[in-house]
């Protein structure tokens, strides 16, 4: 009997042989961790819908800030919530929003944090979408004009890189204007390029308080079954000025980050997101897999697939694991 020469176990036999010949690292910078600040102050809520997760108010989002970056985190990604809401989610360009006092007291606690910030009108409006409604419609420009006084309002507090999730047509060329006629053209511009209209978003609606009062987000997000669309939708960003772009979500959109890194010489981030994360909390829960283990697995896929970025909820477990 022929027995084979060629034996690939060879280099599975020990950890150190398997670290050699790894060809994906995963590495504690390529982390951005997302995090939901609120108005008030000593607010730490738990997320009931996403585990280890919390509602913070600035000042303890400054403690929590510094805790990722002594971790080796270097970046977060700010979503906030409003004290009131209303027809055009006015509140999203307050100078004194809970976002805008975040990034002021974070760069305070640690200013080599980068900060991005999400520049979107969904949880700050009373209907819960992502633009201005008028006759039922989303009404795409005026909505550019908002997004660019949210995205400016967080450039005068501190942010480093502004981050349009809205998917409307022409934001990021209305924001980079804008932000360049302000002077704050150091601002990068993260874009939620392909941005898929997905069932995994369920437990951020819950944190965020965003989820739409009536109908749904097809018209603006994408349909999960185009990947062609996607590349249209990033060249036209990159084209408008966008200085990195995003794949939402990550695991079930592996082959559009992969195509994404191929055609494009941008940064690609992939955003893990809540159902993601919490499909794996819930299995490891029931004891049906290694929570720590599986996390690490699936962040590992998104590397391999060609993300530069991961932003993820498990940024921070993830961080002490490979630490």
């Amino acid at each position: 009997m022929a027995y084979p020469q060629t034996r690939l176990r060879r280099l599975r036999k020990s950890p150190l042989m398997r670290r050699w010949v790894r060809e994906t690292r995963l590495d504690v910078s390529d982390f951005m961790y997302p995090m939901f600040v609120c108005p008030g102050s000593n607010v730490q809520d738990p997320i009931a819908s996403m585990t280890g997760c919390f509602h913070l108010s600035p000042d303890n989002a400054a403690h929590e800030a510094k805790q990722v970056f002594d971790l080796g985190i270097p970046a977060i990604l700010l979503f906030g919530l409003p004290g009131t809401k209303n027809a055009t989610g006015s509140e999203a360009w307050s100078r004194t929003s809970a976002v805008a006092e975040s990034i002021k007291r974070i760069k305070d606690a640690v200013p080599e944090l980068v900060i991005a910030t999400d520049v979107c009108l969904c949880a700050y409006t009373d209907h819960g979408h992502c633009g201005v409604i008028e006759n039922g419609v989303i009404e795409n420009d005026k909505t550019c004009d908002l997004l660019a006084k949210m995205a400016l309002a967080h450039a005068k507090a501190g942010a480093d890189i502004v981050a349009p999730s809205d998917m409307m047509d022409g934001r990021v060329r209305v924001i980079r204007n804008t932000l360049d006629q302000e002077r704050f053209q150091d601002i990068a511009i993260m874009a939620y390029s392909a941005k898929y209209a997905s069932a995994f978003y369920g437990p951020f609606r819950d944190a965020a308080h965003s989820t739409p009062s009536q109908g749904d987000r097809k018209s603006y997000q994408m349909d999960p079954a185009n990947r062609k669309e996607a590349m249209r939708e990033i060249q036209l960003d990159i084209e408008e000025g966008a200085d990195i772009i995003m794949v939402k979500p990550a695991m079930a959109y592996l082959d559009i980050i992969r195509m994404a890194q191929d055609h494009f010489d941008v940064p690609v981030a992939a955003y893990n997101v809540s159902g993601e994360y919490m499909m794996l909390n819930a299995a490891a829960d029931a004891g049906l897999m290694d929570r720590d283990q599986a996390a690490l697995e699936m962040l590992t896929s998104l590397k391999r697939a060609g993300s530069d970025i991961l932003i993820t909820y498990f940024a921070k477990d993830a961080a002490r694991l490979l630490g």
